[in-house]
């Protein structure tokens, strides 16, 4: 067993989702490399000043522009997406997924998936033939006039509930978006025969608890059973564990501070142990900038530090406050996390005015007031939001509202 203080865990953490000591990847080949990296590209439609799977991307790829996560999933095919929590996932796992799709498929008698598609059994094999028929499909194809109405978050039509069954259940996969909606085709029009099968449940169940745990950097062991191991008994899980750790695949990692024993896969063991030598693993070295060179900004959704995650990491309070009422907002609508070093420092709004092509800051709030006057600091944001509009394609920056003068010397020159 590893014993380690938090701030190694944090490093490895952040090291192990690409965002420490700095961007390693480049280009459209590095943006693959970072999506099979990162685990999961989890995607979210809103795209207030971009998306938040793209500033996730940004925030791990030199020179990352928004969209290019399409290209090497929709058109290269190395990845698909997938998913009640909607990612991007590497094409070559499909046989682990599709024991999972099989799990939805099956259900419990009150699974959501399971019965969507026997209430909407009709429009399913509808669906089905018009595909054969026509290739790709999408909602939008459908008319609300011609078709019943339903009841449901994920369609308003038996055409959409049934569309997304299927998805679902892995008959049907998107074969590309326009404006972010799936388009359908079926499996066999998409996927390579060889992944058209399923793993052996056991096979499935292993993969599924290393994907999690490297997903995570160290992740621990979870009584509530998360979705994809449906129907499996916890005892079945902790034993799967422990012929794990017995096999070497996983390492135990205590943590000081923290209550539980995590996991972290064996073949992290030597990155570890740079980490905690004090060495950045050779595969982790960064292109350019360090993070303590350059700030990184950090999407919404990004796994260290959503879902209250930066606040056990980082001792950083943040919450998403897209869906909150205006009046409940702390800081607004559309807040990043700002990463110094290895360290969460500060945290922005923004918005970006397409009329003029203008970034504008709404508010910029600093964990420590003395950074303000911090002249390294400075200059790292600095760098950090001269990259970030260029991501955006802005014209120009707005840091009227930023109060410290230093600061807002370093953000618009």
């Amino acid at each position: 067993m590893f014993t380690i203080d938090l701030d190694t865990a944090r490093r490895f953490i952040l090291g192990k989702q690409g965002l420490w000591p700095g961007r390693r990847w480049q280009g459209i080949e590095g943006t693959a490399q970072a999506m099979y990296d990162m685990e999961y590209l989890q995607l979210d439609p809103l795209q207030i000043i971009a998306r938040s799977h793209d500033i996730a991307l940004h925030s791990r790829v030199a020179d990352y522009q928004p969209g290019l996560w399409e290209d090497v999933t929709y058109q290269q095919r190395q990845f698909f997406d997938w998913g009640g929590w909607l990612a991007a996932r590497p094409m070559n796992e499909l046989p682990h997924w599709r024991v999972v799709m099989r799990r939805e498929r099956e259900g419990n008698p009150h699974g959501q998936i399971r019965n969507m598609g026997l209430e909407h059994a009709d429009a399913v094999e509808e669906m089905r033939a018009i595909l054969q028929e026509r290739q790709t499909v999408s909602n939008r194809d459908f008319k609300m006039a011609k078709r019943t109405r339903t009841d449901s978050y994920r369609g308003r039509k038996d055409s959409s509930l049934a569309l997304y069954y299927l998805w679902r259940i892995g008959d049907v996969m998107t074969h590309h978006r326009e404006n972010f909606e799936r388009v359908y085709a079926l499996t066999e029009h998409i996927a390579p025969a060889h992944l058209i099968c399923e793993s052996d449940d056991l096979e499935a169940e292993r993969f599924l608890i290393k994907k999690e745990i490297s997903f995570s950097g160290l992740s621990r062991l979870k009584r509530t059973s998360e979705a994809f191991h449906r129907g499996v008994p916890f005892d079945t899980i902790q034993q799967i564990y422990e012929g794990m750790v017995a096999a070497g695949e996983l390492i135990e990692v205590k943590v000081d501070g923290w209550k539980q024993v995590h996991f972290a896969l064996g073949s992290d063991a030597d990155r570890l142990k740079d980490v905690i030598a004090g060495r950045v693993p050779d595969d982790w070295a960064p292109l350019d900038t360090t993070t303590a060179d350059e700030v990184t900004f950090l999407a919404p959704l990004d796994q260290v530090s959503a879902r209250g995650r930066a606040k056990i990491l980082f001792g950083f309070e943040y919450i998403w406050e897209v869906y909150k009422p205006v009046h409940k907002r702390q800081y607004g609508y559309y807040t990043l996390p700002v990463l110094w070093g290895d360290r969460l420092v500060a945290r922005f709004d923004s918005k970006l005015d397409r009329t003029t092509n203008t970034f504008i800051i709404l508010g910029l709030w600093l964990e420590d007031e003395k950074l303000g006057t911090d002249t390294a600091f400075a200059q790292a944001l600095g760098r950090g939001f001269a990259r970030f509009i260029k991501f955006l394609g802005a014209q120009q920056i707005n840091a009227q509202v930023v109060e410290q003068p230093l600061l807002r010397r370093h953000i618009d020159p």
